[in-house]
């Protein structure tokens, strides 16, 4: 019996993006994930979660005995270094910014002896189920380039020298001595489209990498921790599409949280919750750009009667997520099935205005003023959610088993209300607000009485439930209860006791007790022990947190990435990657730790 190969571990990939969508690529020189033109469009290269079948591209010196990489900079121009018993090569690659294009460049030159290149293209569309026509066509200068089209899409590569077709891929083999150097350029079109100009490589390399940097230079940010906090920031920005202002979740879909199980979703859309954390984050570090361009994002998207809101929506504000399965796709890991679009849109969660009116509030505090519109909309939506916050719903986890009364949730209502009562006794907006402090007051008298069990000594995760659930660490991060209730400080603890598989590292709830309506297990969610680390230091354990962020920060792989979860055990990441609220968490909790320590030297 054949033993399929071990997938590239999901720790090796870096990401490229072009603030419109993005692509995978590992530390071999593979491009094995790339959604084209946006960031929820189909993959044309999608070997991440199957085999090089199902579309790659591929640059690397295969004999290479150390491999090695790195940003360079603050951005996103990855730079990785092969060194052979021959010589040593550098690839530089880019999704170059600010042009309208939807291109990746990558450039390899030998530095020092020599060295053999392996180039394979082999492209894929609908995630990797449509093989393309590829012929070959000229520019307008009479360069020849190869173009692989099929339906609406087309894909051009073009460069110093093309890969040959052999059994439906295109290969190349070949020698480079120091100096030597060959640039390759991907161009995704309309079918219908000319050839548009060549790239100049070198200057779009040099002109993403300033770019991205003036982006990284223009935060405020001059605490602990540098390095992993604006590599941080920088990926919530490349997770934010340069045209519409929605942030999506993760660029990728169906990596697994169980290797091997079910547990495998779509995240290249744009979460309410997310995003609104998302916010935040920028926020607190000056990005007060990027607040107007997701306010104006959510304006548009949920437009409409505040009864229709939904939890997430595409990046263009699209409501339309139905999931299916691809069924063409082995998975990553033999993880199945294979996910798109996402059935969680439809349900309710009435925590997600929480997050919304805390990130809102922020942004007004911080100077950005509400216009008509924005309050407006702000006033429907909190109104509408006092007629309904008592009712179950599936909760932050999404959970597919029967709704239930989820403490988060009820407190997240809380925090809405509280917002925009503060909205205006601090802003002077006009609304409610007599209703809305009482339906505040009455949120939080309903959680003191139901939420908290005596006998255990912690708050639970819903109404009659036994158990914690790390959700529950919002409570200090949002003002639910004074830092220094003993409440908080016995639930800390139990969640810790209960829900800590090692120092550090949390799961989101006990899955054997806890009906989320999806078979397997998972590993630790590092948002939520992030959070762990903001909860200590918002509660006063100053060197707890401290302790908390030096074993999570130490898991961010060689070019400071994080997944959605991390295997304690088989010490590797799972999930999809990057993710945004593992990213966004972490520079909350590192806001956190350091606005504690500065109050505590006062």
């Amino acid at each position: 019996m054949t033993t399929a190969p071990a997938p590239t571990p999901i720790a090796d990939y870096a990401v490229l993006g072009d603030g419109r969508t993005a692509a995978l690529v590992s530390l071999r020189g593979s491009v094995d994930w790339l959604c084209l033109p946006g960031f929820d469009s189909a993959a044309c290269f999608a070997a991440l979660l199957g085999t090089p079948e199902h579309g790659r591209w591929l640059l690397t010196v295969p004999d290479a005995e150390d491999v090695s990489r790195e940003y360079l900079d603050d951005s996103f121009v990855l730079e990785t270094t092969y060194r052979s018993a021959t010589g040593t090569a550098v690839v530089r690659e880019t999704m170059p910014l600010g042009d309208g294009r939807a291109d990746l460049v990558r450039r390899i030159e030998c530095t020092e002896g020599r060295v053999d290149v392996r180039h394979e293209w082999t492209v894929r569309f609908g995630y990797g189920d449509i093989e393309p026509w590829v012929n070959h066509v000229t520019d307008d200068d009479g360069v020849v380039a190869l173009r692989a089209i099929a339906g609406p899409d087309a894909l051009l590569l073009r460069g110093d020298r093309l890969p040959t077709p052999t059994d439906h891929h295109h290969e190349d083999t070949f020698t480079l001595g120091a100096g030597e150097s060959v640039e390759l350029a991907l161009t995704w079109i309309p079918s219908w489209s000319p050839v548009p100009p060549r790239l100049t490589i070198p200057d779009r390399i040099d002109t993403t990498r300033i770019e991205w940097g003036l982006w990284a230079r223009s935060s405020d940010y001059q605490g602990s921790y540098r390095e992993h906090v604006v590599r941080s920031l920088l990926v919530l920005r490349l997770l934010t599409d340069s045209e519409t202002g929605g942030i999506v979740a993760a660029p990728t879909t169906s990596l697994p949280e169980d290797f091997g199980g079910s547990r495998n979703w779509d995240y290249r859309y744009c979460w309410l919750r997310d995003a609104a954390m998302t916010l935040e984050a920028l926020l607190e570090h000056g990005y007060r750009d990027e607040a107007t361009e997701w306010r104006d994002w959510l304006l548009r998207a949920v437009a409409g009667d505040p009864a229709d809101l939904q939890i997430m929506y595409r990046v263009d504000g699209g409501r339309d997520l139905p999931e299916r399965e691809l069924g063409h796709l082995p998975g990553y890991a033999g993880s199945t099935p294979v996910r798109i679009g996402n059935a969680a849109v439809g349900q309710v969660q009435n925590d997600v205005l929480g997050e919304v009116m805390c990130a809102l509030a922020l942004a007004r505090d911080r100077g950005l003023e509400d216009t008509p519109d924005s309050w407006s909309l702000q006033r429907h939506l909190v109104n509408d959610l006092v007629t309904h916050w008592r009712e179950p719903d599936r909760g932050i986890w999404e959970v597919r088993g029967d709704p239930q009364h989820f403490t988060h949730s009820k407190v997240m209502a809380w925090a809405a209300l509280d917002r925009a009562v503060q909205a205006v006794e601090r802003h002077g907006l006009d609304g409610p607000v007599d209703d809305w402090r009482r339906e505040r007051d009455a949120v939080h008298a309903d959680v003191l009485a139901h939420a908290w069990d005596d006998e255990r000594g912690t708050f639970v995760q819903s109404y009659g439930a036994t158990c914690v659930d790390a959700a529950l660490l919002a409570m200090p991060m949002v003002g639910f209860l004074p830092p220094d209730d003993p409440r908080l400080q016995a639930t800390i603890a139990r969640i810790r006791a209960d829900l800590e598989i090692a120092p550090g590292l949390l799961r989101r709830y006990p899955t054997e007790t806890t009906d989320d309506g999806v078979p397997g297990d998972e590993h630790a969610f590092l948002a939520c022990s992030f959070w762990l680390a903001d909860a200590l230091a918002r509660t006063g354990d100053i060197e707890g947190a401290e302790e908390v962020l030096e074993i999570l920060l130490a898991l961010t792989n060689d070019v400071g990435l994080l997944a959605e979860q991390y295997d304690p055990k088989g010490r590797r990441m799972a999930g999809n990657m990057p993710q945004a609220l593992s990213h966004l968490a972490l520079v909350r909790a590192v806001h956190s730790h350091d606005h504690a320590r500065r109050v505590a030297r006062a």
